[in-house]
């Protein structure tokens, strides 16, 4: 079997899917990738017909090989990375042998970056995901030594590709729609909130963000709440009126009111958000958010028609002597025999 090698981890590392959907009854929040879109990019620059397990890299990638030759791609918030010392382009596939090293530098915007490799990571599944749930314990962060399993690539030989992505890693417009509690938020206080230029705190993790004003954004109507169910994408607002938005490993009850709730399309760019980068709310109706929404399937079916084949520049080659650029050799005067 083929491994996945982590010779160095300088940043936090973990495994990651598209996590475990449909276990809030049992206290479960659905984890998995911050980035879900980027699993997705994966996919269809692999030309995989489902998203498969990568590797989720925050702040900063390592060093990493594999036994067997092996595809990979890298999507997710961009960063530097060498195969051999040879540049390697970001948001794409690229295909690595046994005995190279392909180095992840720091991020260079945004949060979470993904290695994929082709074949998926192909660590003991449960509940239907290899996905690691760092708030409850399950997995943990990837270490120096550890050897991940991977299962086979389906098309070892395919061409390196390459897809051009919103730039969501800087912060930005985020779309919400209304939550349980919106309308106990005066309509002052929803107008100042969709006015409002927040800064991403340096306080978040995978549960959730902090995000900073001037403004506070309280509401009188909102004590004694009982506690209900909540998930990634909702806005908390806390007694003094400073918002959270949750993430994957949410808790999956709450009981602070939500003044909104963000939609899917726009999750990713929320959680790509790094400390500091600045967002702003827009306000849409249920049926504009639904016009936006695109399932998995449709997602990878219109994001694999975007990718297109990586054309290597000669100068970033350092064996370019090693490949044959030319075919045959002739006389030139063939056609004027006979």
């Amino acid at each position: 079997m083929n491994e996945l090698q982590v010779i160095r981890a300088d940043g936090l590392l973990s495994v990651q899917d598209h996590g475990r959907p449909g276990h809030i009854a049992q206290g479960l929040s659905r984890g998995g990738a911050m980035d879900r879109l980027a699993l997705i990019e994966a996919a269809a620059l692999l030309g995989l017909n489902a998203v498969v397990a990568g590797v989720e890299m925050a702040g900063a990638g390592g060093v990493f090989a594999t036994t067997k030759p092996m595809r990979i791609a890298l999507t997710g918030a961009p960063m530097t990375a060498t195969l051999d010392d040879a540049p390697l382009q970001w948001q794409a596939s690229h295909r690595i042998e046994p005995g190279q090293h392909l180095r992840i530098g720091g991020a260079q915007s945004g949060a979470f970056s993904y290695l994929t490799p082709a074949g998926g990571i192909a660590t003991p599944p449960w509940l239907g995901s290899r996905a690691a749930h760092l708030n409850i314990g399950l997995g943990g962060m990837l270490t120096a030594g550890d050897r991940l399993p991977l299962g086979t690539d389906p098309d070892p030989e395919a061409p390196a590709r390459i897809i051009e992505v919103s730039n969501r890693f800087r912060g930005g417009l985020i779309r919400i729609i209304d939550g349980p509690q919106t309308a106990l938020f005066t309509p002052e206080t929803l107008a100042s909130f969709v006015e409002t230029r927040f800064t991403r705190a340096p306080r978040g993790n995978r549960q959730g963000v902090r995000l900073d004003a001037e403004a506070r954004f309280a509401s009188d109507q909102a004590g004694g709440l009982a506690s209900e169910m909540v998930g990634p994408g909702d806005v908390q607002m806390t007694g003094d009126g400073v918002p959270y938005v949750l993430l994957a490993e949410c808790q999956t009850m709450g009981g602070y009111p939500r003044i909104g709730t963000v939609i899917p399309t726009d999750l990713a760019q929320i959680a790509q958000t790094p400390p500091g980068g600045q967002i702003q709310f827009l306000r849409l109706s249920l049926d504009q958010a639904d016009a936006l929404y695109r399932s998995d399937a449709q997602l990878l079916r219109e994001t694999a028609g975007r990718c297109r084949n990586l054309v290597r520049d000669p100068a970033m080659i350092p064996d370019l002597l090693g490949f044959q650029l030319v075919g045959g050799v002739t006389r030139g005067d063939e056609l004027e025999d006979g």
